[in-house]
């Protein structure tokens, strides 16, 4: 029997956790969007002036510049974020939180905390080992 290293062990339950947040994170939907809707939303929310460059946007989900274009459309279309040109610089774009994307925002908030809390007990807090992470995602070190 072949065995698998704890670094590829890792990532398999990363990806299972991954399928399990999809699932649950469904729950969004009674809100009109889905997890990463709400994490550019948390994320412009946090942001000064409420609005990111585009680019830094897609740096903080992980998307590259047409992911996140592709990814902000139906929001744009459905009034939730606005895009803003920079007055400097034409090629420099700008996400904008919009009042109904701050309503829909503050929402889902309790919705997502919810969720978040089914996933995550709440025995495991930011202090503790990376061995929490490990028992939370099913393996050992």
């Amino acid at each position: 029997m072949s065995t698998i290293n704890h670094s590829l062990k890792l990532l398999m339950n990363l990806a299972k956790m991954q399928a399990i947040m999809s699932r649950k994170f469904d729950g969004l939907s009674v809100h009109g969007i889905g997890f990463s809707d709400f994490m550019i939303l948390y994320l412009l929310q946090q942001a000064p002036g409420e609005r990111l460059r585009r680019t830094d946007l897609a740096e903080k989900v992980g998307l590259t510049a047409s992911g996140i274009t592709r990814m902000l459309l139906p929001m744009e279309k459905t009034g939730l974020v606005s895009r803003e040109s920079s007055e400097r610089d034409a090629r420099v774009s700008y996400a904008v939180l919009t009042p109904a994307g701050r309503r829909v925002y503050e929402e889902a908030k309790e919705t997502a905390n919810a969720i978040a809390k089914e996933i995550v007990p709440t025995e495991i807090t930011r202090n503790q080992s990376l061995a929490a992470l490990f028992k939370l995602l099913g393996t050992t070190i």
